[in-house]
């Protein structure tokens, strides 16, 4: 039966991929149904390819002709004057200001002069703080033209620009990766769901570390090929192990801290050093049922509702300025492990949004808010 599911899968799939491409229905279907009755799955695959081929090599139009067989469902692009280029090759530009007018001017008259052509840009401006916002996503228009410029170049010529109009800006170039130190105590599944979507280039980051103050996911670490720090820490030696970890964020040059359920409130003094790098989860939909068992205390209360928060961290504690947020549903009949399970999934994903957000540079601090480009 399973074999027999399977082929039917591949029938269907290969009747799919002949209309996608426009293939003679009536002759390929005779053909593929024909397979499906008498061949393995392997042999319906290899003739299936074949057709495909066939009728792409033949093909009349230009766009079946320029069809990728090597890439399925990709079409090659006509030669332009933006050529593929490598991520280290392409460049975003995150800015903030006191709202005037020009600035969208003087930014993208900056790039035109460098000979750069920008991919993507968002603007923001904020009537109550009157301050302007603004993300730009950019490349060089012909790098074969010699046009090529290094970041630390972009910066040197972006900063009487930025000069003249107050800016606080960061330049960074795609081909880096952020560098992310992530920080856990007992509860792993915010950790591991951060490992597997990195490992699989969901999250455009590197983890040179993982630290905690207890020794639990060490196994975890060494499956990632990940050192593992384990510092643990008490009352009398809380100001010893934030040291600690601030000489690692040196010696690793961390870009953020994620905080993936570390149950330790970090002192002022470390808020302060890392200050809008370093990202929380915290498990409710803010504010509410703060401190240990919130999902018992969610259950207490029969909610119908509950969330994750994802912020940035400051020394009042969980009232950083919100990066993400989501809530779930939840029914009467749940108990408190069954809300415990919802909600975990519930902060992993939203955890992972942030992460994904803040080292994609669409996040910008706006006082106690943020401003978002997603």
């Amino acid at each position: 039966m399973a074999s027999k599911a399977r082929t039917t899968q591949l029938y269907r799939r290969a009747i799919a991929l002949a209309e996608s491409t426009k293939l003679s229905s009536s002759t390929t279907t005779r053909q593929l149904y024909h397979q499906s009755r008498t061949s393995s799955p392997a042999q319906i695959i290899s003739r299936q390819q074949k057709i495909c081929s066939k009728h792409l090599t033949s093909a009349s139009t230009p766009q079946l002709k320029s069809f990728s067989t090597s890439t399925p469902l990709s079409f090659a692009k006509k030669s332009s004057t933006l050529p593929m280029m490598a991520k280290e090759d392409e460049f975003i530009l995150t800015l903030s200001c006191s709202d005037r007018p020009g600035i969208v001017h003087a930014v993208t008259g900056f790039l035109a002069q460098h000979n750069q052509n920008i991919v993507d840009s968002q603007q923001f401006g904020d009537p109550t703080s009157k301050k302007f916002f603004m993300r730009v996503h950019f490349a060089p228009a012909d790098i074969a033209a010699g046009n090529k410029m290094s970041v630390e170049e972009l910066k040197s010529s972006f900063e009487q620009t930025a000069q003249s109009m107050a800016m606080d800006y960061e330049l960074t170039s795609l081909g880096k990766k952020p560098r992310v130190m992530i920080m856990v105590s007992k509860i792993g599944h915010c950790l591991n769901d951060l490992l597997f979507r990195q490992s699989i280039s969901q999250l455009g980051i590197d983890v040179p570390l993982i630290v905690s103050n207890h020794p639990d996911f060490e196994p975890l670490a060494a499956s990632y090929k990940i050192p593992f720090h384990h510092l643990p820490v008490t009352a009398a030696t809380k100001v010893e192990q934030e040291t600690r970890i601030l000489e690692l964020v040196k010696e690793n040059n961390i870009d953020l801290i994620v905080l993936a359920r570390y149950m330790q409130v970090l002192s002022p003094t470390l808020c302060t050093a890392m200050s809008g790098k370093i990202i929380n989860i915290h498990h409710s939909f803010l504010p509410s049922f703060k401190g240990a068992k919130p999902y018992h205390q969610a259950y207490d209360r029969g909610v119908k509702i509950i969330g994750a928060t994802a912020h940035f961290v400051t020394s009042d504690l969980d009232e950083g300025p919100i990066i993400e947020q989501n809530v779930v549903r939840v029914g009467h009949a749940l108990s408190p492990k069954e809300l415990t399970l919802e909600g975990s999934n519930v902060e992993s994903n939203v955890l992972a949004t942030a992460v994904k957000w803040v080292t994609e540079r669409r996040v910008l601090l706006n006082g106690h808010k943020t401003v978002v480009f997603n």
